[in-house]
């Protein structure tokens, strides 16, 4: 083993903020799924099977949330794409919150701000160098 191998490799603050930012958004992912499990547990729903498979799908999504945090911590390339996809769906919910029978823009600012950061970061150019691949 090398003494490279062991070093440790710095982090553009970029890079930094953005770990955070999608650590922010797995953290409600976790609890939004958390909740849902709660409340199929608790409360009747009109639809049992769509209430577990609303459940399932944000665990799902909670855990790849994760997974995109730790890929940009240990800055691999195919993070940007991964990320890039989360924060197109969280915009399209977040435009979906703005409108509609019961609008609710409290949570679509919520959902439409880290997705805008999110988005920025991912194209800033100390991100894009952190997270380029290296084997070509």
């Amino acid at each position: 083993m090398t003494e490279t191998s062991n070093a440790r490799v710095p982090r553009h603050p970029s890079q930094l903020l953005l770990v955070i930012a999608l650590s922010v958004e797995a953290a409600a992912l976790i609890a939004a799924t958390i909740f849902l499990i709660f409340e199929v547990l608790v409360a009747p729903a009109d639809s049992f099977t769509s209430a577990i498979a609303l459940t399932i799908v944000s665990g799902i999504a909670a855990v790849w949330v994760v997974a995109i945090a730790v890929g940009v911590w240990r800055s691999q390339a195919w993070t940007r794409g991964a990320s890039l996809v989360v924060q197109v769906l969280l915009a399209a919910v977040a435009i979906g919150s703005f409108q509609g029978v019961l609008p609710r823009p409290d949570i679509g600012w919520i959902l439409l701000i880290p997705a805008i950061v999110v988005t920025v970061l991912i194209f800033s150019k100390p991100v894009q160098a952190a997270l380029a691949r290296k084997d070509v």
